[in-house]
Order: structure tokens, then C-alpha cells, then sequence
């Protein structure tokens, strides 16, 4: 079977739970390639995400690593065995791999949390707001580049609808709220469409006001998207050079923290949609 060229960030993560399972089991890489009957170079390419993995392979390594967790051992065999080929492969090439990533990490959370600062959040943005936001990059994207992500960020809201439309929370600061990427019909327009989608079951809005005392319980955008176990969860926060992916346990403990604090801090949702449509009156 050849390597992959660019695992996924979905491939990754099960090369990185694999390989912590065999360092808390104290084995070195080359005793778990005995214990399985392959080359050391094998375990090295399952671990670094350039091969997969068999279910009855990935059951074995478990094994051998005196993994007691049937929740994590049957989460990590369905990441293995569900080779998802979604929308999103329509950008491969397009797009950077980035995007895909999100994404896929979307089509497979079992729920999403997001805390944004100073943009309404992708999942909830309209196009016409998208589009002004991916226009002030610097320096200006060409009208392809520009139009291809506007209909990702679009495709991307699939998550939210449906049957299996996935449970949502956003927190958004006031700034958000009131920062006008384009000009006030865009804006109120926008304002409308997030009271709009604040209605459905599966969402819920909740806005961070200015006038608080004492919030710096966080200090740029977070989302954290839940895995099939707690374990698998994925935080993501913005990079210079794209989305950075956080998985470590200790890192998501800090996320979730920090997001039940920004929560806290917040207006419950009913506040959250007066205060909206009244900023939305105002424009």
C-alpha cells in the first residue's frame, strides 16, 4: 500500500492516540512491531498517520497495550475504518488542506463550542458577510481564491441542519456584534440571520457584553468540537499560518474551562436575542 502524501488532521489524531496508547504501555515502537508480527518501520508509518489501520489490527495493538477503554478502542476503530470522502474533497487543491480539515473535523463532531471576539461565527455567517470578512485579507485574494472560500464557509453550515444536525453553542462578544465588515445593510442583515438561527433546537447564542467587569477569561477566538469519547475532543485556535489543532488532555482541560467561564460571563440566551435584535434595530 503507498504512503499517504498528507495525512489529514482526522488521520493524524488517530496516529497520535495510537502512538500515546503504546508510550503509556512503556513499549518502544519496535517491541509493539514484535508484538504484532510487522516491521519497525510499520509502526512508524501507522504512527505517523502515512498508512492506516486495520480495525483487527488497531484491536490487536489495544491489546498489547493493556488498553481497557472499549469506548476509546471502539472510537479510534470507527476512525479507522471510516474513510469519509465529503464535500469538502471538491476543494482539495483548491483550497488549503486547512479548510478541508475543519471541515471533516465538523462532519464528525458530536457537538461544537465556539468563543469569537471579533467576527460572527463561520457556522453562522451569511454569504454576503463572508464574502466582506475574506475580503479584508492583506494581501487581497484573487476573485477564484475569494469565491471558493466564501462556498466552503457556506457548505460548511450543513453541520447545523438536518436530522443529525449537530448540537451548537457560540459565545460572541459585543465587538462582533457591532464591528461592520462591509457597511450597515450587511450588518443588519447579518444581525437578523443570527437571531434567525439562534431559534433552532440545536443552536444556542450567547453574547459577552462591553460592559463587564473583569473579563479576561480568554484572549483570542477558541472552538472546541467534540469527539466520540471526551478524550478525542479537538480544540482549534487561530495560527499566523492557518488553524492550529490542540488534542493534548491537559490543553482541551484549559479550552473547556476556559469556555464555561466566557459562558458564565455571558447573557443566557434569552437576554443574547433581545440584546441582538435590539443592535439590529439600531442599524
Amino acid at each position: 500500500m503507498p504512503l499517504r502524501r498528507e495525512p489529514t488532521a482526522r488521520q493524524l489524531r488517530l496516529a497520535t492516540e495510537l502512538r500515546r496508547l503504546r508510550e503509556a504501555a512503556g513499549l518502544a515502537a519496535r517491541e509493539a512491531a514484535a508484538l504484532l508480527g510487522v516491521s519497525h518501520p510499520q509502526i512508524s508509518h501507522i504512527e505517523s498517520g502515512l498508512t492506516g489501520v486495520s480495525d483487527a489490527r488497531l484491536r490487536r495493538l489495544a491489546a498489547h497495550y493493556a488498553c481497557r477503554d472499549q469506548e476509546l478502542i471502539d472510537a479510534l476503530a470507527s476512525m479507522a475504518t471510516s474513510r469519509t470522502r465529503g464535500w469538502w474533497e471538491e476543494f482539495r487543491g483548491v483550497l488549503p488542506t486547512s479548510f478541508l480539515d475543519i471541515a471533516e473535523l465538523e462532519h464528525h463532531a458530536a457537538f461544537r463550542r465556539d468563543v469569537e471576539l471579533l467576527f460572527i461565527p463561520g457556522l453562522l455567517q451569511t454569504e454576503d458577510y463572508a464574502r466582506a470578512a475574506f475580503s479584508s485579507r492583506v494581501p487581497a485574494l484573487p476573485r477564484e481564491d475569494l469565491e471558493a472560500r466564501v462556498q466552503h464557509r457556506m457548505r460548511r453550515k450543513s453541520v447545523l441542519e438536518g436530522d443529525a444536525a449537530t448540537p451548537y453553542e457560540a459565545v460572541i462578544h459585543e465587538a462582533a456584534l457591532r464591528i461592520r465588515v462591509h457597511d450597515r445593510a450587511t450588518s443588519r442583515t447579518q444581525l437578523v440571520r443570527l437571531l434567525e438561527s439562534s431559534e433552532a433546537d440545536n443552536v444556542t447564542v450567547r453574547v459577552t457584553p462591553f460592559d463587564l467587569d473583569g473579563f479576561g477569561a480568554t484572549w483570542s477566538t477558541m472552538m472546541l468540537a467534540g469527539g466520540a469519547v471526551p478524550r478525542l475532543d479537538t480544540a482549534v485556535r487561530d495560527a499566523p499560518h492557518g488553524a492550529a489543532f490542540v488534542d493534548s488532555e491537559a490543553q482541551l482541560d484549559v479550552f473547556r474551562t476556559l469556555f464555561r467561564k466566557v459562558e458564565a460571563a455571558s447573557y443566557d440566551p434569552e437576554r443574547s436575542r433581545d440584546f441582538i435584535h435590539r443592535l439590529a434595530k439600531e442599524l
